[in-house]
This record gives C-alpha cells, structure tokens and sequence, in this order.
C-alpha cells in the first residue's frame, strides 16, 4: 500500500511502513472477523453494509476469485511438511511468537485446544463450517484454564471445569460460567506461502519437524 500524504510504501500483511519518509512506522491493528455474511448477520442484525461504488464495479474482484487464485503459481513456495503455497492457514501472533493452523484441519476438527508459547488458547469453527475465531482458554474471573468439548448436534461448546455452554463469541450462554466472555485472540486467514514469508519463525499445528 502506498499513502497519498508522504508516498510511504505500507506492508498489506502487517500495517509496517517498509519505505519512504515514514519507514518504521507501524499502523495501529483494529480487531476485524473474517465471517460467512450469513453468520455476521444473524450476530449484528442491526449491522450495515458497505455497498460496492457506483461507476467502480470492474474494479472489485469476481465472486469467485479465490478459486481462480488457487490455480496462479507463487513466485515464493516453502513447500515444506507436506504443505502447499496456496493452502490456506489461520494465522495467530502470540506472547511474540506466530503458530499457524491448516484451515481445512480446523473445519474438519472444530475444536481445536492447543498452547502457543505459555498461552492455551482454542480453536474454533464456526456453525457455519467457515468462520474461525480463537480464544484464550485462561479465565481469569475463574481461576482457571478451561477445557471444552462439542457438544453432539449443537453450536455450543462445553467446558469441563464449570459444564457451562458457550457459543461462536466466545460467551457462557448457559450454566455458573453465564455471562462470562473468553478473551479474543486476533487472528487472520492468509496463503501459507504468505503467512511464512512474514513469519519465518512460525510453526504449524500438527507438523512436528521444523519448518525451515
């Protein structure tokens, strides 16, 4: 990205100014969803819409863009664990350090309980089998780090420590837990190829062996 105001060239990945008068700089990080419209809708019924700009229409890119980018060749590969350039991954930054979980593995698993660094945090699919959050397992208005379960034919999960049942926000909707939110960890869908070029030091969930 390039600013208008002092021709400053921005990483798109990271807000990090990278050259021009203001290199160094870091863009401050706002929390955002990458959800299904269907589910962000039944969330924020009240929410609004960001209509496509009159007269700029074949500028946006086609609906079906992402399976067309599957098939374009990267210029970078790290091919490394079996995994692919374009297989796409869930990002998370932690505690300074950056672990990485195949999207397909979190759909496929829907609930994923793990630790980066000394954080536990979980990993979740949404009831939409698309939306992925990921949240701090630590409650500290319990005393506790939390393990939780699906529970069979429902949204809901359930932790062991309280049996309370928590939905897709991350909140206790039922049980002593009610009311209680777990801490949002801020994470973001990108290409493996991308997200290992920025994070030469991540590691992958479920891929023992180093990545080099």
């Amino acid at each position: 990205m390039r600013d208008e105001e002092t021709g400053t060239y921005w990483q798109q990945i990271n807000g990090r100014a990278i050259s021009g008068p203001l290199a160094g700089r870091q863009l401050a990080l706002i929390s955002a969803d990458d959800l299904s419209y269907g589910l962000w809708r039944d969330e924020e019924p009240n929410g609004t819409v960001l209509q496509d700009a009159k007269g700029y229409e074949r500028n946006y890119a086609p609906k079906d863009w992402d399976v067309e980018m599957a098939q374009v060749p990267t210029v970078l590969g790290y091919g490394q664990a079996g995994l692919k350039p374009r297989d796409l991954m869930i990002g998370v930054h932690k505690d300074g350090l950056a672990k990485a979980y195949p999207y397909t593995r979190v759909l496929k698993q829907k609930l994923i309980e793990d630790n980066i660094g000394p954080t536990p945090v979980i990993v979740v699919a949404g009831p939409d089998n698309v939306s992925v959050r990921v949240f701090m397992r630590r409650v500290a208005s319990l005393s506790a780090t939390l393990e939780f379960y699906s529970l069979p034919d429902s949204p809901l999960l359930m932790d062991s420590e309280t049996g309370s049942h928590w939905d897709f926000r991350g909140c206790a909707v039922e049980g002593r837990s009610k009311g209680t939110c777990l801490e949002r960890v801020q994470a973001i869908r990108d290409y493996w190829f991308d997200w290992r070029h920025y994070n030469p030091e991540t590691t992958v969930y479920g891929v023992r062996q180093r990545i080099r």
